[in-house]
């Protein structure tokens, strides 16, 4: 087989007489791919239908001797059809009497005398692991019906919006009875009707892109094209996100541009050698995560990664994208010891391709969709993430808090005894919280792997947690930066999230979980009636402090304000201790009334109403010449405004 792999190609053009033989539709599509600018290099590579059942395959692979494409449609025999070079290292076979659903492979025969069976790069639709070939698919015959959705994205900046997002991982929101996964078109029905009345505006799926292995929860990705079949179909996905958008809900999709890993059938040494990797293991390997490294320097490598960002966008209507692990590819260094990594051509530890790239991809993806969200998963100082490119920074238009969330969920496992001491973390955050977009992230990382659920973060018994939560969580709304919470929080689940199980619904039978539910859902309304959480979330303009610095009593006090200078006034004690007279200071002269108390008997506390008004008195106090005194419980929340 391998003489003849070889013998079948040996007239072939190559070099300069196969460039001068290219195609003149294809010229552009490829030169662009070469030059790192085919941002829609799927609508080239991959599989496309001719006419009839007549299909054209096309593959990059440089390296390669030959390539054949083996499939049902040949009975997998890779002498059948013989790809034909039709430029420099891009492959291509027309062949007649493909089927959709059709599961294929390429056969790479390599200059090592292997054959590798490689899976479609560009394939839009997989085999259910765990088979690993593509399968023909085509798509666009969807319907879409979100148009009027589209355009509501595209008036107005996001950062002037509400976002509260609820993250849920696909497979265990919720499950049949017997265990099976709840498809695309299932999630419709169940998912969206309940993040709807909860008062969520996004939808955050960790990934979806194919993957081989459950465990690793999607973020090892070896179809960068292809929604996951273990839900259904890519029109399936399509119905998924266009129902979320003709319900008002946006959907976030989580990214994984940072690694992939080395399973046979992957991008792992695609064509015998590293090609979509760096070459120099010193970069192109994350020894603890057992996965390769994308090399950002290559502009074919470039096209492949923003061609798939844009394809998200474009084909599935994606609102954002969340891009994983962005200082594993921000830092050479990342997860490596001395003498494990290269230094760029400064001799510092940035990865000054992996910037060059961010920048090249988010201006890519703002310019064809002005209303997308681009997040970063950042876990360091690094600056101006969110700034625009022209600028200095890498484009993005979000970044997840990672120091806010650290500082809290620190903090709130401390015994309310020894919080006094650590008041710098209910604080801190506020100082640097306008250097970049924020979101405040409690993800699915924070409550895995002996990390707790939210809730058993909480220290005391089971009360006293139920009243932490929600204290926790209105202290997280009042914050200045945009919402993320991942299932299950909302209502109190007490183990730590498993990907293979639902979550424990059945806690809702229980009055505690169910109120902390109701809780969550009437604060999340509060927080989408009411601008002033999230008009101005990143300027000075939309927060001012009333008290930072009563560490002795565990307590803060600070103010949001909406464009048309409306404010609320959010108070939080984070001790058990009841204040029966609280004094803070207020702006204006007047009456201020309590508007939501997180301590109320309808959510688990032991008010059984709002605690009335206060009428401001003429005693200085935090800056300003009027002062109120509050009635505040043990680890209790309260907003007041002034009456009109």
């Amino acid at each position: 087989m391998r003489i003849t792999a070889l013998s079948r190609i040996t007239s072939l053009p190559k070099g300069d007489d196969l460039v001068n033989m290219i195609k003149e539709e294809y010229q552009f599509p490829v030169y662009l791919f070469n030059k790192g600018e085919n941002y829609r290099a799927y609508q080239f590579f991959g599989v496309h239908r001719i006419k009839g059942d007549t299909f054209a395959f096309r593959v990059w692979a440089p390296h390669a001797e030959a390539v054949s494409v083996c499939g049902d449609f040949n009975n997998w025999d890779t002498e059948a059809h013989r790809m034909l070079p039709i430029a420099p290292g891009i492959w291509e076979a027309v062949i007649d009497g493909v089927k959709i659903y059709d599961c294929y492979k390429y056969a790479i025969f390599t200059k090592s005398g292997e054959t590798v069976y490689k899976s479609d790069p560009y394939g839009v639709h997989c085999e259910t692991r765990p088979g690993t070939a593509s399968k023909v698919y085509e798509l666009g015959n969807y319907k879409w019906r979100d148009s009027k959705w589209i355009k509501g994205t595209q008036k107005g900046s996001i950062l002037e919006k509400p976002v509260n997002i609820y993250e849920i991982h696909f497979g265990s929101w919720k499950r049949h009875e017997n265990g099976d996964f709840l498809s695309y078109r299932e999630m419709a029905d169940e998912l969206i009707p309940y993040v709807k009345e909860m008062g969520y505006t996004h939808i955050e799926i960790m990934p979806l892109m194919e993957y081989p292995f459950d465990g690793s929860w999607g973020y090892q990705v070896t179809g960068y094209f292809a929604p996951t079949s273990r839900y259904g179909t890519p029109d399936d996905l399509m119905y998924f996100v266009d129902e979320c958008h003709n319900a008002g809900i946006g959907v976030i999709l989580d990214w994984v541009p940072a690694h992939f890993p080395k399973d046979a059938h992957g991008l792992y040494e695609f064509d015998g050698e590293p090609l979509y990797e760096y070459s120099d293991m010193r970069k192109g390997e994350h020894k603890e995560w057992g996965t390769r490294v994308f090399d950002y320097g290559r502009n074919e490598v470039k096209s492949f990664l923003i061609s798939s960002a844009m394809y998200w966008a474009d084909m599935f209507h994606f609102d954002g994208l969340r891009v994983d692990a962005v200082a594993s590819m921000l830092y050479l260094d990342y997860g490596r010891q001395a003498g494990q990594w290269v230094a760029n051509k400064y001799g510092s530890n940035e990865n000054l391709e992996a910037v060059d790239f961010f920048k090249q991809l988010n201006s890519a993806m703002f310019k064809e969709h002005p209303g997308i969200m681009m997040i970063a998963e950042e876990s360091t100082a690094w600056p101006m993430i969110t700034m625009p490119p022209d600028v200095g920074g890498l484009g993005f238009n979000f970044k997840w808090n990672m120091g806010w969330m650290n500082d809290m969920l620190r903090y709130t496992s401390l015994d309310p005894l020894f919080r006094k001491g650590n008041h710098n973390c209910i604080t801190f955050s506020f100082f640097y919280a306008f250097s970049e977009n924020f979101i405040l992230p409690i993800s699915h990382d924070e409550v895995v792997h002996g990390k707790c659920s939210l809730i058993n973060k909480m220290p005391g018994e089971y009360d006293m947690k139920f009243e932490g939560m929600r204290l926790f969580l209105s202290y997280m709304m009042a914050h200045p930066g945009k919402k993320l919470l991942f299932m299950g929080q909302e209502f109190g689940q007490f183990k730590e999230w498993a990907y293979e199980d639902g979550l424990d619904w059945l806690l809702l039978d229980y009055e505690k979980h169910k109120k902390l539910q109701d809780f969550s859902k009437e604060l999340n309304h509060f927080y989408l009636e009411n601008p002033q959480f999230w008009e101005i979330d990143y300027s000075w303009e939309g927060f001012s402090w009333i008290s930072s610095d009563d560490n002795a009593n565990s307590t803060i006090a600070f103010r949001r304000i909406s464009k048309d200078g409306k404010e609320i006034i959010g108070v939080f004690n984070f001790t058990p201790n009841e204040h029966k007279e609280y004094r803070i200071g207020v702006p204006e002269a007047g009456t201020y009334k309590v508007i939501f108390d997180s301590n109320l008997k309808k959510y688990g506390g032991n008010k059984s109403r709002l605690s009335g008004t206060y009428k401001a008195s003429k005693k200085p106090m935090h800056n300003f010449d009027y002062s109120i005194g509050l009635k505040i419980g043990g680890l209790n929340a309260i907003f007041i405004e002034k009456s009109k």
